[in-house]
């Protein structure tokens, strides 16, 4: 079992780190020194980077509050916090995440429809600027309020201090189906309100739409009652259990990886959801950042597309992207994306911002106080043709969200001209806080990084 790593042994991971930058040649980019990667972009080849490898524990675990390392995953940073019957407020759904990167670039999960984003339980953080400067930084400073999107352009944090919520031993869930998106979102308006469904109270919130007639939200509500759990690490596949059953019971540290296991229902391209397949398939080797490795493959060799060429299919066009649409804009994103896009599943995420004073408080991500959105998440190719170099469905999905009000995830690739990017991003905020933590430009800008790949 992991155990805190002390503050000794963070000192040490934050002078290594330092030693690191001062060994860069003068003038040259900043950037990590990192083996794994949850980003689904390509980019240039890195040059030396910083090491960060003694960065990637938690420090120490006080009540409600803890202080972790900014390379920590949440897999090793929920193994300690679950020995305090805790965890974070919101714990995205794939293990290897690290909580520097959810808060930098936005993460999301069930709860975050009553406790946001994962940047909105951080009360302090250190972060390297690309000058090379620690700075210890909290809410209401530019440079925190920046930082969240802003993927590594304002510098990496060191240490962070979250809040965490106390948890029971099992997490009870409900799977409601609804036969059409206007009901569903009806629900989720009214779940966001009243913290409840049917009289029993909600504590994590998300779901699945398989088709336009077959969506179902899944309601999770923290429990102590005693009763038999269910395993989806083995032959079962959790996603598949929503249209199976109305009711299930996971332990706190299954629910919390329960998307995980299959890459939500990404796994099926490698076959690993095959009864046979899935027999010999190392329970070990079924997660998220086995299948990424993969995918890394894929996309080095191109086997998808000779695999395409060979069966005569169309050129595939890579669609993977998450977004975020106002909750009474939903059914009609979804309408628009059957007819455009034709890719099912989806996931289903609502989410409201917790910080309120103003009215869009995260400038990076300029969500409004007091709306509840809907992520949508959709993973997978489209066979569009010729045309696929292109990206024509990429493309028209980022101008849709922006017609209807929402915005989108920058985790993968975008196609932005400049101009747009900068008014939906509010880059003229990043770059002033920017000027003044890095004045000699070291790090790589957020339009560079996100639709240049660099």
């Amino acid at each position: 079992m992991r155990v805190p790593v002390g503050w000794e042994e963070h000192a040490a991971g934050v002078a290594r780190l330092e030693r690191s930058y001062a060994a860069l040649p003068p003038g040259a980019p900043v950037r990590l020194a990192k083996r794994t990667s949850n980003l689904f972009r390509g980019r240039a080849q890195p040059g030396p980077g910083l090491d960060v490898s003694g960065l990637a524990g938690v420090i120490e675990v006080d009540g409600d509050v803890a202080e972790v390392q900014g390379m920590c995953t949440y897999e090793d940073l929920v193994e300690v916090t679950l020995a305090h019957g805790r965890i974070p407020l919101v714990v995205p759904q794939l293990r290897t995440i690290t909580l520097g990167g959810a808060v930098s670039g936005l993460g999301i999960e069930s709860t975050s429809f009553r406790s946001g984003l994962p940047h909105e339980s951080v009360l302090e953080m250190d972060v390297m600027t690309g000058s090379g400067e620690i700075v210890t930084t909290k809410p209401g400073d530019e440079l925190f309020d920046a930082f969240p999107n802003s993927y590594g352009s304002l510098g990496y944090a060191t240490r962070l201090r979250i809040e965490l919520e106390p948890v029971p031993a099992y997490v009870a869930l409900r799977h409601v189906r609804f036969d059409d998106a206007s009901s569903l979102s009806e629900a989720v308006a009214g779940i966001m309100e009243s913290g409840e469904w049917d009289g029993q109270r909600v504590d994590g919130l998300d779901g699945v739409a398989f088709t336009p007639d077959e969506l179902y939200l899944t309601l999770a509500r923290w429990t102590d009652e005693p009763g038999p759990t269910s395993d989806y690490t083995g032959q079962q596949v959790f996603y598949r259990s929503l249209q199976q059953r109305t009711t299930d019971r996971l332990t706190v540290h299954d629910y919390l990886w329960r998307w995980d296991t299959d890459w939500f229902w990404c796994s099926r391209a490698f076959g690993a959801q095959h009864p046979l397949v899935r027999r010999v398939w190392p329970r070990r080797l079924r997660r998220s950042d086995v299948y990424w490795k993969l995918v890394a493959l894929d996309r080095r060799f191109g086997i998808g597309d000779r695999l395409d060429r060979r069966a005569g299919r169309p050129q595939g066009e890579r669609v993977v992207q998450d977004v975020e649409v106002p909750v009474d804009r939903l059914p009609e994103f979804l309408d628009w994306f059957d007819h455009e896009v034709g890719m099912r599943p989806v996931w289903l995420c609502p989410l409201r911002v917790r910080r309120e004073g103003a009215d869009r408080p995260w400038p990076g991500y300029p969500l409004t106080a007091g709306t509840t959105y809907v992520n949508v998440g959709f993973w997978g190719v489209v066979n569009v043709g010729p045309d696929a170099p292109t990206s024509p469905r990429n493309r028209a999905i980022e101008a849709k969200v922006s017609d209807l009000g929402g915005h989108k995830s920058l985790y993968s690739e975008a196609f932005y001209d400049r101009d747009e990017f900068d008014r939906l991003y509010d880059v003229s905020n990043l770059t002033r806080v920017k000027a003044l933590h890095d004045p000699d430009d070291r790090l790589t800008s957020l339009f560079d990084k996100v639709v240049q790949r660099r």
